[in-house]
């Protein structure tokens, strides 16, 4: 049994499940993170000044900025943004024996998941975690659904005996690829509800659209190499209702800013990468693979938003037609 649970970064989802895992006592939880004011108050006043300011944290929460604790055997959860996922994880001396769980969203590199591209370079598990989960709601030990993504079997038992007795419910997929890509396109799906909210107050459009949304995932999740299994746990539908209709979400907040008329470049990358990184990366793939783009009229609507002279005025209209 592994009793070290390490976090690769002190941001919000790490402190959450971080404080969440340190009700245990059996294990040791340390947040790692390059932020050393955060690592201090942390460790002497239980409190994250940059996160949660006003939420006091389990005193067994440790954090740390020396990275040479990941040379002990542990749950490594990579808790940073996922554009350096890949470049900074792989340089870090990480015990063979370590079990990674990749929680962030986004892609690799070469357009790959975080997951393959950690697994081509390391001797480790690697394995994912995602799910609708706000981390203000983890913190405040609301029951969260999170999957997770191992093709190790073996895995399924320990990650159980981990979570036991918290908040933290989870269930699991061997389908690694199809849960880090849901963990993708829910982000661009979640834009688009966030622009019909924007011009309409009608749930029944809403709806209409949220389901050709779904559709659209299925399709591209299984031209992909996912499963449609996948989309039935907690990642599938759940994360993509979450992101999609709650006005936490940034992608969703983007989406808003777009109906109403105010995107522009500084706001799109002051609010989220995410989403408008992977329209552009789905819809190069699908040219490259010669499939018919009008099969996706959603992303290409909103391609043609991010990419073009785009009157958005049009773009409920053109979903619908």
């Amino acid at each position: 049994m592994i009793n070290n649970i390490l976090f690769i970064g002190g941001g919000a989802i790490a402190t959450a499940i971080g404080n969440v895992l340190a009700e245990k006592p059996a294990f040791t939880v340390t947040l790692i993170t390059i932020e050393k004011e955060v690592a201090e108050s942390v460790n002497q006043s239980h409190i994250n000044p940059k996160y949660f300011p006003n939420i006091k944290l389990n005193k067994r929460l440790k954090a740390s900025s020396d990275f040479s604790l990941l040379t002990k055997k542990a749950y490594v959860f990579i808790a940073i943004p996922s554009v350096i996922t890949v470049d900074f994880i792989t340089k870090q001396n990480i015990h063979n024996d370590s079990v990674i769980i990749n929680l962030a969203k986004g892609f690799g590199n070469n357009r790959r998941t975080i997951v393959e591209c950690l697994a081509e370079k390391m001797q480790n598990p690697v394995c994912t975690m995602k799910g609708p989960s706000f981390a203000r709601e983890i913190i405040n030990n609301q029951h969260t659904g999170l999957t997770i993504g191992t093709d190790n079997k073996k895995l399924f038992a320990a990650f159980k005996e981990l979570f036991n007795t918290t908040s933290i419910h989870v269930d699991f997929s061997s389908d690694v690829r199809g849960v880090e890509l849901l963990s993708i396109l829910k982000n661009i799906y979640a834009i688009v509800i966030g622009v019909i909210d924007a011009q309409f107050e009608s749930p029944n459009l809403k709806f209409l659209i949220f389901t050709k949304a779904f559709e659209e995932m299925r399709s591209l999740l299984l031209l992909f190499g996912g499963s449609k299994k996948t989309l039935f746990t907690y990642c599938g539908i759940g994360d993509f209702a979450l992101t999609a209709l709650n006005d936490l979400s940034r992608n969703r907040t983007l989406g808003l800013l777009i109906g109403k008329g105010f995107f522009t470049d500084y706001i799109s990358e002051k609010v989220v990468l995410e989403g408008r990184i992977a329209v552009n990366v789905f819809h190069d793939e699908l040219k490259t693979l010669n499939v018919n783009i009008s099969d996706y009229p959603i992303l290409h609507e909103l391609y043609e938003v991010f990419n073009t002279e785009y009157d958005i005025s049009k773009f409920v209209g053109r979903l619908i037609s």
